[in-house]
């Protein structure tokens, strides 16, 4: 794997060496970016927040660092995960622009002081046909999480729909077997 675009453009990144994570594709993030980049509907990356939940390796906000974003919270709980991404932030060199935050996904809770304002831009990679899409969007809007007019990223098997309750669908991508969905705040 490595960054696709921008600062530090094919710079490696590592992912987890277990089972449980599933990295999206070099191909597959050039894509989401690119969609990202020129869709009226998405907010700029350039100095955006973003928070990339079930982070895995980290590879979606590093991605966002190397295309302009301003900071990337990285939320993961697997402990082999979190090492990884650690170990990305460090060899990339953007430590002052990230933090990652060690817990579950659709359990949240409230945004700290620490981050004063909401997030722009967030990722949603959960494991695929756990159901684990609706909580997490719930969580980040029961906790303040997201900005009024911020950008929703999910990524399920392709053959997968879960609801989106209070978001509106703004597109959606097939990438292998793979589905992007592009969301919104209703």
């Amino acid at each position: 794997m490595r960054i696709v675009a921008g600062q530090f453009k094919g710079r490696p990144i590592a992912a987890p060496k277990t089972a449980a994570t599933r990295p999206t594709s070099d191909r597959a993030r050039e894509s989401l970016f690119n969609m990202i980049a020129h869709a009226a509907w998405a907010p700029p990356l350039d100095g955006a927040k973003v928070i990339d939940l079930f982070a895995g390796s980290g590879a979606l906000g590093l991605e966002a660092l190397s295309r302009g974003a301003a900071f990337s919270l990285f939320v993961e709980n697997a402990h082999a995960a979190c090492s990884t991404i650690r170990k990305n932030i460090e060899a990339l060199g953007v430590g002052k622009q990230a933090r990652l935050h060690r817990r579950s996904a659709v359990d949240l809770g409230p945004r700290p002081d620490a981050i004063p304002t909401p997030f722009d831009l967030a990722f949603l990679d959960p494991p695929y046909h756990k159901g684990l899409v609706e909580p997490c969007l719930e969580a980040l809007v029961a906790g303040e999480w997201l900005s009024l007019d911020a950008l929703i990223v999910v990524e399920t098997a392709s053959e997968e729909t879960p609801g989106f309750e209070g978001f509106e669908r703004v597109s959606e991508r097939q990438s292998g077997a793979a589905r992007f969905w592009f969301l919104t705040r209703s």
